[in-house]
This record gives C-alpha cells, sequence and structure tokens, in this order.
C-alpha cells in the first residue's frame, strides 16, 4: 500500500512540475510578446529558428505575402495552388466568395498544415500569420498599445527535407507557379476596365463573343486566331529579338461588321481583361502615360473609333517638319506623339504580353505613322455580311443548318451591302426560323432596290 502511494505521490509531483513547465513557457511567450519590444522578441524567435535549423535534417522556404510595396506574386500563386489541394486532413478551413460567377474558395486557416507530394517528395506548407512589427512602429503608439490593431504579415512556409533543396527550388516551386496560372486561367473573371475620373474603373466582362459564333469568315478567323496563338507562345522570341512583347491589331471596316464582337472574342479566347481607352476622357500626354503604365499584363488595349477620337489625321510632309519644329510633345493634350511613345515608344516597356487594338470606320482617314508594322502589326478588314457570315448567324439564332429559302438570300448578301448587326437585328424579329426567313427576303430585296451602289465598289474603296 506504501509503495502505491508512493508512485502516486511521484506521479503527482511529476505531473505538478509538467504543469508548472507549461505555465512557466506560456508566461514566457507572454512576457516575449507583450512586455519586450517587437525588436527584442523578433530576435529571440530568430535565435530559436536557427538553433532548429541546426539539429533538424529539414529545410524551410518562407514565402512572405508582400515583398516591400509589391505583392509577392510567389504567395499568390501558393496560395491558389494549396486551395486546389486542401484535403479533409486539414480540420480548419477558411472559405470565401468575392464574386457570384465563381464559387466558393477553400483555403488554409491560421497554423494549419498540408502535405502536398510532387516528384517522389513529400513538402509540407504551413500558413504562419503574425503581425508585422514594422508596420507597428510606423504606426505609432496607439499600434503599439494595442496589439489586434497591428497589421497582419501572413506568409506561407514549405518545408521538406534538406537533401530535397535543389529539387524544391528548381522544380516544385516553379511547378506550384505554373499550375496556379493554369488554375487562375480557367477560373478568373475577366475584367473591362474604363476610364473614370482620371483613373481605372473596373466592372466584370460578361461578354458572350466567341470564335465559334463571331460572323466572320472562316480564312479570316483563322488567320487571326494563329496570330493570336503565336503571340502568347513566343515570350523568349521577344525578348531574344529586343522588342517588348506586344501586339498591335487595326480593325476597320463599316460599322455594325463586328469590330467591338471581335475585341471580346479575343479577350475570351486569350483569356485577358479590356481595357477601354476613351482618348477624350484623357486631358494629356502625362495623364496617358500614367494610365497606360497601371495595365496589367496580359491585357488587351482598346481604342476605338480612333479617327473620331482625336486629332490623328493624316498630314502632309511639311505639316509634320513643322510641327515637330514647334515641338509637338505637348503635355497639355493628348498628341499624335505622345499616342505613338505610349503604344511603341519605351513607355511601352512597362509591361507584356498586352495587345493593342484601334478600330476605326475609316482607315484612309489615319495617319500612315499610326499604321506601321510594330504599331498595328496585323490590319483586320471587317467587311459587309457574306453568305458565310449570314449561315453562322443563322446558326447562333436558330440553330438552322440549311434551309430552301438560303439560296436566294446568300444571292442578294452578294450583291447588297448589308452589315453582320443588319441581318442580325432582322433574325431577333421572331422566334420562328421559317417567318423570320421570309423577313430576312423581304429586307434584303429593300435594300437592294434602294441601294445606289454596288458592294464590290464600296468594298474596293477601303
Amino acid at each position: 500500500m506504501s509503495s502505491d502511494g508512493s508512485g502516486s505521490g511521484s506521479y503527482g509531483r511529476y505531473f505538478t512540475m509538467a504543469a508548472s513547465a507549461t505555465a512557466a513557457v506560456m508566461l514566457l511567450r507572454t512576457v516575449v510578446s507583450e512586455l519586450l519590444p517587437d525588436e527584442v522578441g523578433e530576435l529571440l524567435r530568430a535565435a530559436a529558428r536557427g538553433v532548429r535549423a541546426r539539429v533538424s535534417s529539414r529545410h524551410t522556404v518562407v514565402i512572405d505575402e508582400a515583398e516591400g510595396l509589391s505583392a509577392n506574386q510567389l504567395y499568390d500563386a501558393a496560395r491558389t495552388y494549396l486551395a486546389a489541394r486542401v484535403t479533409p486532413d486539414v480540420p480548419r478551413l477558411r472559405a470565401s466568395r468575392v464574386d457570384d460567377a465563381q464559387g466558393i474558395t477553400v483555403g488554409m486557416e491560421q497554423g494549419e498544415g498540408m502535405v502536398d507530394a510532387h516528384d517522389g517528395v513529400d513538402y509540407t506548407w504551413t500558413l504562419v500569420v503574425s503581425r508585422d512589427a514594422t508596420a507597428s512602429r510606423a504606426a505609432g503608439a496607439a499600434a503599439r498599445r494595442d496589439k489586434a490593431a497591428r497589421p497582419e504579415a501572413k506568409s506561407f512556409e514549405v518545408s521538406f527535407h534538406r537533401r530535397h533543396k535543389d529539387k524544391a527550388l528548381g522544380s516544385y516551386l516553379p511547378h506550384v507557379v505554373a499550375t496556379a496560372k493554369a488554375i487562375n486561367d480557367r477560373q478568373r473573371s475577366l475584367k473591362m476596365h474604363m476610364v473614370e475620373y482620371d483613373v481605372w474603373t473596373a466592372v466584370d466582362l460578361r461578354h458572350p463573343s466567341t470564335f465559334d459564333t463571331l460572323a466572320m469568315d472562316d480564312k479570316l478567323k483563322s488567320s487571326v486566331i494563329e496570330d493570336l496563338q503565336r503571340f502568347v507562345r513566343r515570350k523568349d522570341y521577344y525578348r531574344r529579338i529586343g522588342r517588348a512583347w506586344k501586339r498591335g491589331y487595326l480593325l476597320y471596316g463599316p460599322p455594325g461588321t463586328g469590330k467591338s464582337s471581335l475585341v471580346a472574342a479575343m479577350a475570351n479566347f486569350l483569356k485577358f481583361d479590356i481595357y477601354d481607352l476613351e482618348l477624350t476622357e484623357v486631358k494629356s500626354n502625362s495623364d496617358l502615360r500614367r494610365l497606360l503604365v497601371k495595365t496589367s499584363n496580359r491585357s488587351i488595349l482598346v481604342v476605338e473609333d480612333i479617327d473620331c477620337s482625336i486629332e490623328l489625321q493624316q498630314r502632309d510632309e511639311g505639316e509634320r517638319r513643322a510641327t515637330a519644329s514647334a515641338g509637338e510633345e505637348n503635355d497639355d493634350k493628348v498628341t499624335l506623339s505622345g499616342l505613338l511613345n505610349s503604344v511603341d515608344g519605351l513607355w511601352s516597356t512597362s509591361g507584356e504580353e498586352r495587345i493593342i487594338v484601334f478600330t476605326t470606320n475609316y482607315r484612309e482617314r489615319l495617319d500612315p505613322a499610326l499604321l506601321r508594322p510594330g504599331r498595328m502589326d496585323m490590319h483586320i478588314h471587317m467587311g459587309y455580311c457574306t453568305p458565310e457570315s449570314f449561315r453562322i448567324l443563322a446558326r447562333n439564332y436558330h440553330s438552322v443548318e440549311n434551309h430552301v429559302m438560303y439560296p436566294e438570300i446568300e444571292q442578294l448578301i452578294q450583291e447588297v451591302m448589308v452589315s453582320p448587326a443588319e441581318v442580325a437585328e432582322v433574325l431577333m424579329r421572331n422566334d420562328n426560323s421559317d417567318v423570320v426567313l421570309q423577313d430576312l427576303l423581304e429586307f434584303l430585296k429593300e435594300k437592294r432596290k434602294q441601294s445606289g451602289q454596288s458592294k464590290d465598289a464600296n468594298e474596293n474603296g477601303d
């Protein structure tokens, strides 16, 4: 009995000592966190990490949320990558949704970890959230009094066996970045940016136009698609030849021929945001440069009806020399040279993988300086409706591949100047395909009667 009592007493003393040690550790953490200056606390934590590093067989890579004033792209990539790989083994998750068009995003909660296997190596990820001592000092005494008010510093820590360091840095982290980019390309909501009060304002881009639905001749459509695909895969090529990674497209043709729809189809095809630049809303060349510098990579800058936006009409050589001698670069307004420098000069190198699109109804009104290769690399004529584009519209609006009235309708379309927009408007008038095709036939006959100019003559004049 006495021995049992002695054993119970030993266990009791053991638990008392353990509880005291735990309490001491908690007290020490509290002292470090609450009483010692941030600098001293960080030094103690750094020393502890150093001791752990010397005795551990594992390496840890810390990926901070920000690098100075800039966002850390690797942190964003890790967050996206891990959100797609969260498993039920993680006990605490963080869920969010910021866009009605997107699903619920799930990620790790603070302090939680998960293991990801790649190429035969296990990598352990942990989300760490701490108070930013640097930001706290900048916030002043009030922030030091209120720990909860201090800015948070977030980071991911990925640890692995030290013998896999080269594989982690040379293979695994690039794999994380590439996978995250593919996920974002599939899931992200495209944005349309417009100028309001001298800054870009974004709204969701929900234009449904695609190359499948675009009323455009297949040969021309295929050439545009091939050009876009070639552009996006030539990053190394542009760098090797010393040119900015950008490409310019001029879309020209009569109103209603699908220029805006083609821009939307390009954006949906590439998953690029659109920046709709209304030059009449821009006050000066310096404002123009500031706006263009703030456009993102993988974007399309659109200047619609450029011939109507500002005075960029063609000038003869004498006028060019006179303007140059007078100093055309007037910063009190947007000038031709200011626009050219922004889209083709040193300012154009502030980003990469960008597309610039000018649209116009009258190509002949534009200054040749705007049209040369390197500024507008591909000129795309958006012409009147053709039999091929009519069939695309009929299939889009009525799911009709063929009809007894097609031969007569197509013959009339070859004879008269009718835009795809006009044909689409007629096709929307009725849900009955027989009725609507008869309406279109009558519309085309009336248009031929009223027209005094042949379609060929008009299109050859462009």
